[in-house]
């Protein structure tokens, strides 16, 4: 039985690396086709440099976890508190009052979320021996 589950934990391992080379390497093809887009239109937005920023964000991810094996929880976060104020700008002609102070409010709450994360992280940090 120990022997099945040592190979089922090294499947899950490798389709977890399979997953995190297919989102790498789409994240650097996205980027790619940015960047050409960018310099076919002879022009650079705030909007370009966000949704490259946010590309930035999802490789640096997968990178922090192939090296430590943990997906840090505030990196989402980050993510999508640039996701958010990319679509603020970019709709912020077409936005009514009540959508803006929806997104505003969703940034507020990540950002909140992202200081009780880091909070919790320097006051109650974790044991060596719980994390393996």
């Amino acid at each position: 039985m120990n022997k099945l589950k040592n190979s089922g934990c090294k499947a899950l391992v490798i389709v977890e690396d399979i997953g995190l080379l297919i989102i790498a390497i789409s994240t650097v093809i996205a980027m790619g086709f940015e960047i050409s887009s960018m310099f076919r239109a002879m022009n650079v937005t705030l909007a370009d440099l966000l949704l490259l920023f946010i590309y930035l964000e999802v490789l640096a991810m997968v990178g922090i976890y192939l090296k430590s094996g943990k997906l840090p929880v505030r990196m989402p976060l980050y993510i999508a508190m640039v996701a958010l104020a990319r679509y603020m700008i970019l709709d912020m002609k077409n936005l009514d009052t009540w959508r803006m102070i929806g997104i505003a409010a969703a940034v507020l709450v990540l950002a909140i979320a992202i200081l009780a994360i880091r909070y919790g992280h320097t006051r109650f940090p974790y044991d060596e021996k719980e994390n393996g």
